[in-house]
């Protein structure tokens, strides 16, 4: 799942009209680069939340994505199967986005028991979705499994830490800062962590920190230390950033 409801208010102008998702770095949409990371491991099946001007996401991409090769890279993407797109259009139904928590319960039933979630507003070009990853998490019990990076500019303080045995912490001397990418289960987002229906009929706003730091209370959140490229898109200046790179 690719998180892409947010307004981008600390991209204004650009996004005003245009979601932030969809703004260029290095000449294709920002939320393309992890589509086609997906793609390239084989995971053809993708949900998509939207809420402000989201129409124009699914305009742009419609419901099969077939990624194409690049001149710098042109046997990167040689007979790679389309990837499969369902959206789940929070705006449309709610009149806004309903935070991350909120919106994965929304998608819940379109998802399987485990799944990847990364934000659509995050440059990670590097980054590897592997099989292997999704084995290891599976057998390991957990409800969640995050990538945190060292902390940018922004937020010098973190998000979590990170035990020597790879367990994810709410409360440590020194914290990460969340990728916003992860795999997930779906369990999580049900009793007792979650009391949103699979669904979210009702379009409840809720953010996903409560959950998983109620979850790494029981111990059953892993995570690990990403020191590849990564950058938060969250001001026109880290985009320009990006794009003179």
């Amino acid at each position: 799942m690719i998180m892409a409801a947010g307004r981008g208010e600390r991209m204004r102008p650009l996004t005003d009209d245009t979601p932030k998702p969809l703004l260029q770095v290095r000449g294709k949409p920002l939320m393309q680069w992890p589509m086609e990371a997906l793609a390239r491991e084989g995971f053809l099946q993708l949900v998509v939340n939207t809420a402000w001007l989201g129409e124009r996401i699914a305009d742009h991409f419609g419901s099969v994505f077939v990624p194409q090769a690049t001149p710098c890279n042109p046997d990167s993407l040689q007979n790679q199967e389309p990837m499969t797109i369902v959206y789940s259009h929070e705006g449309r139904d709610f009149g806004a986005a309903l935070e991350t928590a909120g919106g994965i319960a929304r998608a819940l039933p379109l998802l399987g028991e485990v799944f990847w979630v990364m934000a659509g507003d995050i440059h990670a070009p590097d980054f590897r979705f592997t099989h292997a990853a999704v084995e290891r998490f599976v057998h390991s019990g957990r409800l969640a499994h995050l990538w945190l990076v060292p902390n940018p500019q922004h937020n010098p303080k973190g998000d979590f830490g990170l035990s020597p045995d790879g367990l994810a912490l709410k409360d440590a001397a020194h914290k990460y800062t969340y990728s916003t990418i992860g795999l997930y289960r779906a369990a999580l987002f049900a009793p007792p962590f979650c009391d949103i229906p699979a669904g979210n009929p009702q379009g409840i706003k809720s953010a996903l920190a409560p959950l998983l730091r109620a979850a790494m209370d029981q111990g059953r959140v892993s995570a690990e230390l990403y020191l590849g490229a990564w950058t938060d898109v969250g001001t026109p200046q880290r985009l320009a950033e990006l794009n003179r790179s």
